[in-house]
């Protein structure tokens, strides 16, 4: 009884730590989704043992001449054991479709940070211009959306208190995007093993109230923000000779073009984002345009990934109002 006691009380006591705080927006609704195909489960389990258990005692054999009778069908309990668990699923189908489309799509005018995963560390940088290792402040019941890439190899960005997790991949960018609703700190972790030190790339997010977050983003202002970063690298590798804003230069302007469809020579049509425009920096030659002549430079090896958001946020701001000039 003793141990049964201390086990309990050391189950209740990690707790916390096995259901950490519903700390954002849309984690409750995880939760619930959670919880319920937990029950489902729990529920399907035990009916199932039980009816075994139950057939075993009393169709049991008796004795060695006993013949057990023939057995007839029901054709309603065989419905019946066939619609429930297909409206279950259904249920849970349509249940988790609305949660993944929600996660999929942050809400406009998010506050977007950049985050390089690199072993074994996290590198975040803000649009204002800050960066932060290892450690994320952004203000309370503001969305926030993640663009991500690694330097190396696959890592993991989740919070478990903000219910969000996405793989970290080199070579590619991948979001999410969350919206804290409690002031507090809270556990960063990669959750995908990426090497000896794996369990040490971790970190925290800094929720802060919006008075405290200004306070925060004035003690670490730096000389430019992400834009004028971007723009100064333009200038420096000369991409402003080959792209100019009237279209005549040897590359395509880049006012305006961020989030249009483009169609390539070969046919294709693609969509310019993030990855479109990381892909024309360091594979120029993969994406043909038609009208122009291949004749852009790879900058692979010539700028990091940091460099590379950088550039990208540079063009992005040239489709926006917001577009700040560098000093």
């Amino acid at each position: 009884m003793n141990a049964l006691s201390t086990s309990l009380a050391l189950f209740l006591a990690q707790w916390p730590n096995l259901h950490p705080p519903a700390a954002s927006v849309g984690a409750e609704r995880f939760d619930r989704l959670f919880f319920f195909l937990t029950g489902i489960t729990l529920l399907f389990t035990t009916l199932i043992f039980a009816t075994i258990f139950y057939f075993m005692i009393k169709y049991r054999r008796r004795s060695e001449d006993e013949r057990p009778p023939a057995t007839k069908q029901n054709l309603a309990l065989e419905l019946t054991w066939i619609v429930i668990p297909a409206l279950i699923c259904i249920l849970v189908f349509f249940w988790g479709a609305s949660l993944f489309f929600a996660n999929a799509r942050p809400p406009q005018g998010s506050m977007e940070i950049l985050v390089v995963g690199k072993q074994w560390m996290w590198h975040l940088q803000h649009s204002e211009g800050p960066r932060e290792i290892n450690q994320l402040h952004v203000p309370v019941d503001v969305p926030v959306r993640l663009v991500m890439t690694s330097e190396d190899v696959i890592h993991d960005f989740a919070v478990p208190a903000f219910r969000i997790k996405m793989d970290v991949v080199p070579g590619r960018y991948t979001q999410e995007w969350f919206q804290a609703t409690q002031v507090g700190t809270y556990r960063l972790f990669c959750n995908q093993f990426c090497g000896a030190l794996h369990s040490a790339m971790d970190g925290t997010v800094e929720v802060m109230s919006p008075t405290d977050f200004a306070e925060w983003l004035r003690n670490n202002a730096t000389s430019q923000t992400l834009i004028q970063m971007g723009q100064d690298l333009f200038a420096r590798l000369a991409c402003n000779t080959c792209h100019l804003p009237d279209g005549t230069g040897s590359g395509p302007a880049l006012e305006g073009v961020f989030g249009k469809q483009v169609r390539l020579a070969t046919g294709e049509n693609r969509v310019i984002d993030e990855a479109f425009l990381r892909q024309s920096i360091l594979d120029p030659a993969s994406l043909p345009l038609p009208n122009y002549r291949p004749v852009m430079p790879t900058f692979r090896g010539q700028v990091n990934e940091e460099q590379v958001l950088q550039l990208i946020a540079y063009i992005k701001s040239l489709s926006s109002a917001e577009r700040t000039p560098a000093p």
